[in-house]
C-alpha cells in the first residue's frame, strides 16, 4: 500500500523550467490594429526608375542638362580667356539651376495632389 502524504502537505511534482515568452515573431510583420501596410512594390532597376521619373517630370532632367551644359561651356570660355562670354554663361547656369529647382518643387506639389492609386 502506498503511503499517503500527511494532510496539509501537497505532493511536490517536478516543475518544468519556465519558458520565456517571445514578444513578437521576427519572421512576420507586426499586426497593428487599424494599420494596413501598402503592398510591397516590385524592385526596379536604376534605368527603369530614371525613365519613370523622367516621364513624370521631364523638366528636371532638362534643367540639369542645361545647367551642366552652361557650366561646361562657361568654363571652356573662361579657360580660353573670353571673360564676357564666360560671365554670361555663368549667369545662364544660375538661371538653369533656378529653373531646375522650380521644376522639382512643382513636381513635388503635383505628385502630392494626385490621388493615391
Amino acid at each position: 500500500m502506498a503511503a499517503a502524504a500527511p494532510p496539509g502537505v501537497a505532493e511536490q511534482t517536478p516543475k518544468a523550467p519556465p519558458q520565456r515568452a517571445v514578444p513578437f515573431d521576427l519572421s512576420q510583420p507586426p499586426n497593428i490594429q487599424g494599420f494596413n501596410p501598402l503592398p510591397k512594390t516590385k524592385d526596379e532597376t536604376f534605368k527603369e526608375k530614371f525613365v519613370r521619373k523622367t516621364k513624370e517630370n521631364p523638366f528636371v532632367p532638362l534643367g540639369c542638362l542645361g545647367t551642366a551644359g552652361a557650366l561646361m561651356y562657361g568654363l571652356r570660355a573662361f579657360h580660353q580667356g573670353k571673360t564676357r562670354q564666360s560671365q554670361l554663361l555663368m549667369r545662364g547656369r544660375i538661371f538653369a539651376q533656378g529653373f531646375t529647382v522650380v521644376a522639382i518643387i512643382v513636381g513635388v506639389f503635383v505628385t502630392a495632389l494626385k490621388p493615391k492609386q
